[in-house]
């Protein structure tokens, strides 16, 4: 756990800050400007709103679109205690799932789900990401974002942070299908024991899950949890404000995010990376079960999401195009969709989004979550491709 004397403490709780003045823009905020390529001219649209810190999202054949919503904590100062950054959150149950149709209608189709929250609804963790598995069956994965450890004590809604839940459509019952956090502080792979399950992603009768606190791909089957891959540190500047020698170096952890199946059958993972967040320094590396994993592309910054297209092609979301410590205190981060390419430029589909985060493609369309970090004024965009 973070302390305030040390001074990546103090870069984090800056991004704190940061993350409650976004809740400040709002819906205030100019639309997404749109970069299509030759005959596909793009006006970004709005498919939803008034969402409580959306995170990643899915769409299904049908064109019913699925989004993970983190909540805004709870209001009883009985349930608040001192949160992972040393700041005081409060445990509630505003976490929910949000469904737009294919004919636009918006409604949250799973509430009371587990949410961590400062008093403002901001800096929020909880349900991170949202499967749709047939019928009215949803697999919801809840984050964490510290120590497990830090559930003991809170009961259990407390209990259900850091897991993988069963949900269906219309009720507000779930059940645990896995914990991903005791499997963390169990197996803890790389550094001390953290867990913030990130994505999920569903293949056949397994889940693949990106922690993006314990720096691993995990998977579950058949109620048993195993470890795929484990993502190392790496070495970039340090930040002047740190007061080191010029060219030191300093490690940052690789932060997973998302995980998404390939054409070629191999897992392709996104990081953020961590502390200071550096411009240009996030991978997307490829995963075969049994090897190591591989930088199959590299010079994003702050990725959070993954999605392929039809084509092969592969799409990211950075959620700050310029990293997270480079922008003023009291501005929102700025973030793009990007095509990526392996060897040369990503190219921009889409820029000037506020806070994006989670990026899910159907046919010849892109659905973008933004103001990611938003309590209240959250939305999703589709992106024509």
């Amino acid at each position: 756990m973070l302390r305030s004397a040390d001074p990546r403490r103090r870069a984090r709780r800056t991004l704190l800050t940061l993350t409650a003045a976004i809740a400040l823009v709002g819906s205030a905020v100019a639309p997404a400007q749109a970069h299509g390529g030759p005959g596909h001219p793009s006006t970004p649209k709005r498919i939803a709103s008034g969402l409580d810190n959306p995170r990643q999202l899915t769409v299904t054949g049908s064109g019913d679109v699925y989004v993970a919503e983190a909540g805004t904590g709870g209001s009883d100062a009985a349930s608040c205690l001192t949160g992972p950054e040393g700041d005081e959150v409060c445990l509630g149950t505003t976490g929910a799932v949000t469904r737009v149709t294919r004919k636009g209608w918006q409604s949250r189709v799973v509430s009371n789900l587990p949410s961590l929250a400062a008093s403002d609804g901001s800096a929020a963790i909880g349900p991170s990401d949202v499967e749709w598995l047939g019928g009215k069956a949803l697999a919801v994965l809840i984050g964490l974002g510290a120590n497990p450890e830090v559930r003991d004590g809170m009961g259990a809604m407390g209990a259900r942070l850091g897991t993988l839940q069963l949900a269906k459509v219309g009720s507000n019952r779930t059940w645990t299908l896995a914990d991903l956090a005791a499997y963390e502080a169990k197996a803890n792979p790389i550094h001390d024991p953290d867990s913030n399950p990130s994505s999920i992603l569903r293949v056949g009768d397994k889940f693949l899950v990106t922690d993006a606190g314990g720096n691993d791909l995990v998977k579950l089957s058949w109620g048993r949890t195993s470890t795929v891959a484990v993502f190392d540190d790496q070495l970039v500047d340090a930040p002047p404000f740190l007061g080191l020698p010029p060219g030191t170096q300093i490690p940052a952890q690789a932060v997973p995010t998302a995980v998404v199946r390939g054409p070629d059958g191999a897992y392709y993972v996104s990081q953020l990376t961590g502390f200071p967040f550096p411009a240009g320094k996030a991978n997307i590396f490829r995963v075969v079960p049994g090897h190591a994993p591989t930088v199959w592309a590299s010079g994003l910054t702050n990725v959070t999401s993954l999605a392929f297209d039809s084509r092969g092609a592969l799409y990211a979301v950075q959620l700050a195009d310029n990293g997270l410590l480079a922008g003023p205190e009291d501005a929102p981060p700025m973030g793009s969709l990007v095509k990526v390419s392996r060897h040369g430029t990503h190219r921009v589909v889409a820029g000037d989004l506020v806070a994006p985060y989670g990026v899910a493609i159907r046919g010849r369309d892109a659905y973008v979550s933004t103001c990611s970090v938003c309590p209240g004024d959250g939305e999703v965009w589709r992106v024509s491709l």
